[in-house]
C-alpha cells in the first residue's frame, strides 16, 4: 500500500500555480471554488463576455474534483425509482435528461477544443451480490423503462464479481478530469479571467453591488457571486443543516486479470464497490472505490483502504498498487443537488453543492444552469434543482435525524474520551491528547516533530477526530477537515484550528 494518499490525476499536476489575491479588485462575477463546477462556470461566463475572477482557498482542482473516479454518467446508483416516488415522473425524467445534456456538453467541448483527456464511451453497470438486491434492480429497471432510459436488466456482467443481477445504462463515459479542466481554465484566462489560489473567501457585503471579503481582508466588488465551495462560505440558507459529508476511498491497481472495460457500481450497502479502467503510462489500471461513511466517524480510516485492497486481490488480483486516495462529497436531504440562487432574498448570489458523488455531470449542470440565470435565460432544470425546494418525504424525517446526530456528536465529543500523552505518540501517529487540561489533537511526523492543535472545530464547536489514512483532522458534524497543522482543507469551517506550541524536555512534552 502506498504510504501517503495521492490521486493519480495530480501526478503530475497539469495546472500552473496562480498567485494569491493581494489587492482590492472589481469584476462582473466572482466564482468561489476552482473545481469542475467553478471552472466550468467561469468558462461559460467568460465566453459570454463576463469579467470573471475565480478564487480557491487552496490549489486549483485539489478538492473533490482532483480526487474523483471521474465517471461521466447519469447512472447514479439506484436513484430513478426513488425520484419517481418523491418527485414524480416528469422531474425524474428531467434529472436524467439534465445529466445526459451535461455528458454531451463535456463530449462536445472535448471535441471542439481537441482536448487529450482519455475520454472514452463505455457502458455503466449496477450490480448486486445479494438476493435482496435483485428486487431493487428490478424496480430500477422498471423506472428506466418508464423514463425511456436506454438500459437492460441482465444476469451476468462482463466482469464477473459474483453478481446475482446487473442493470446496464448504455453510452456513458469516463475521462481524465484535470486534463479536461486545464483546457477550460486556459480559455478562462485567455478570455481575460483572473485566477487566485490560496485565497479564502469568508464573507459577502451586500448593497448596490456585492463585495466579497477574503481572509486577508481584500475586497472584490462585483455584480454576482457563485459559490462552488462545497458548503457555501456565505450561508444564509442553513445549508450546513441541509447537507451531510461522506468520505469514500479509491485505489489504483494494476490487475492480474484482464479487465473487459465498463464502469461498475454495486448497490449493496455498506459494502459498495466502484470500478473503472484508467491508463497510466500506457498500462491498464483499475480504479476501485467504496467504503463510504460519514466524515469523522467509523473505523480507523486506514482499514477502509485495507478492505478495498482485499476486495481487489480477491476479484481481479493486484500486480502493482501505485496510488490511493479518498474523496469527500456532500449529500442533500433528498439526494438532488442544490443549484441556483442562494435564497429567494439573495437573487445575485448563487450556489452549487450536494452532488452526491456524481460531480462530473452534476457540476456541469450547475455551471450551465447558473450561467443561464446570470445571463437571464430560462433553463428547463431550474425548478428541479432550486435550493428553495423542500420535499416533505423524506426530507423532514432526514433533517430531524441529521440534526439529532449532530447534537449527539457535539455532546459525545466532550465526554468519554480516552486521552493519550503527547510523549507516547510514535512517528506517523496522531491521536487526541490532553495538554494542561485542554483536549487537543497531536500528530508526530516521521521526523519526530510534534504538531499540536486545538481539537475544537472552528465551525460550530464539534470535536475533530484523527483520520490516519489521510493524516487529517476531520469533523464528524459537518465534514470540515484540517491538516496536521490546523489549516482548513475542506469547509464549512473557514478558520484554522489554533496551534498549540509545545517544547521538548527530557522526552517530556509540555505546553
Amino acid at each position: 500500500m502506498p504510504n501517503y494518499p495521492e490521486p493519480y490525476w495530480r501526478d503530475p499536476n497539469p495546472f500552473e500555480e496562480f498567485p494569491a489575491l493581494k489587492e482590492d479588485m472589481q469584476t462582473d462575477v466572482v466564482v468561489v471554488g476552482a473545481g469542475i463546477a467553478g471552472i466550468t462556470t467561469a468558462y461559460l461566463l467568460s465566453k459570454e463576455g463576463k469579467q470573471v475572477i475565480l478564487l480557491d482557498a487552496g490549489r486549483v482542482a485539489n478538492g473533490t474534483t482532483g480526487h474523483t473516479t471521474a465517471k461521466i454518467t447519469a447512472q447514479h446508483d439506484v436513484i430513478y425509482d426513488e425520484l419517481i416516488s418523491h418527485f414524480g415522473t416528469s422531474q425524474a425524467e428531467s434529472y436524467y435528461q439534465a445529466n445526459m445534456v451535461a455528458k454531451k456538453f463535456i463530449e462536445d467541448t472535448i471535441n471542439e477544443r481537441n482536448i487529450d483527456c482519455d475520454f472514452k464511451q463505455v457502458d455503466a453497470f449496477l450490480y448486486t451480490i445479494e438476493e435482496s438486491g435483485i428486487t431493487k434492480l428490478e424496480d430500477e429497471a422498471a423506472a428506466y423503462q418508464t423514463l425511456g432510459i436506454k438500459g437492460e436488466l441482465v444476469d451476468k456482467l462482463p466482469l464477473g464479481l459474483g453478481e446475482k443481477a446487473g442493470l446496464i445504462m448504455r453510452d456513458q463515459a469516463q475521462f481524465h478530469p484535470l486534463r479536461y479542466l486545464k483546457s477550460l481554465l486556459d480559455q478562462v484566462v485567455a478570455n481575460g479571467g483572473q485566477v487566485f489560489e490560496n485565497t479564502t473567501a469568508v464573507d459577502i457585503e451586500e448593497g448596490d453591488k456585492l463585495t466579497v471579503i477574503t481572509r486577508n481582508q481584500k475586497q472584490i466588488r462585483c455584480q454576482q457571486v457563485v459559490t462552488c465551495s462545497h458548503f457555501p462560505f456565505y450561508d444564509k440558507g442553513f445549508y450546513f443543516a441541509r447537507l451531510h459529508a461522506d468520505r469514500s476511498y479509491v485505489l489504483a491497481i494494476k490487475p492480474e486479470k484482464s479487465y473487459p472495460g465498463g464502469m461498475y457500481l454495486s448497490i449493496d450497502k455498506p459494502a459498495t464497490r466502484s470500478l473503472r479502467e484508467v491508463t497510466i503510462e500506457g498500462q491498464k489500471y483499475v480504479l476501485i472505490g467504496g467504503q463510504s461513511h460519514k466524515t469523522g466517524k467509523g473505523i480507523c480510516t486506514m482499514q477502509h483502504y485495507e478492505v478495498l485492497e482485499k476486495f481487489a486481490q480477491d476479484t481481479i488480483g493486484i500486480k502493482a498498487y501505485p496510488y490511493r486516495w479518498s474523496a469527500q462529497d456532500l449529500i442533500t436531504l433528498d439526494k438532488v443537488p442544490y443549484i441556483g440562487r442562494l435564497t429567494d432574498k439573495h437573487p445575485n448570489i448563487f450556489v452549487a453543492t450536494g452532488f452526491r458523488k456524481w460531480g462530473m455531470t452534476q457540476s456541469t449542470i450547475a455551471a450551465q444552469l447558473i450561467s443561464d440565470l446570470i445571463m437571464e435565460r430560462d433553463n428547463p432544470y431550474e425548478s428541479l434543482y432550486t435550493p428553495s425546494r423542500f420535499q416533505a418525504d423524506p426530507s423532514l424525517r432526514n433533517v430531524m435525524v441529521e440534526n439529532l446526530d449532530v447534537a449527539g456528536t457535539l455532546i459525545a465529543g466532550k465526554v468519554g474520551i480516552t486521552f493519550k500523552e503527547p510523549k507516547d505518540l510514535h512517528p506517523d501517529e496522531g491521536a487526541v491528547v490532553m495538554v494542561d487540561g485542554q483536549r487537543c489533537g497531536a500528530y508526530r511526523d516521521e521526523d519526530g516533530q510534534l504538531h499540536v492543535v486545538d481539537s475544537t472545530c472552528t465551525h460550530l464547536g464539534c470535536e475533530v477526530e484523527w483520520n490516519h489514512g489521510d493524516r487529517t483532522w476531520d469533523c464528524p458534524c459537518h465534514g470540515s477537515r484540517f491538516s496536521t497543522d490546523g489549516d482548513v482543507m475542506e469547509g464549512p469551517a473557514q478558520r484554522p484550528l489554533p496551534r498549540i506550541e509545545m517544547k521538548h524536555a527530557d522526552n517530556e512534552i509540555d505546553k
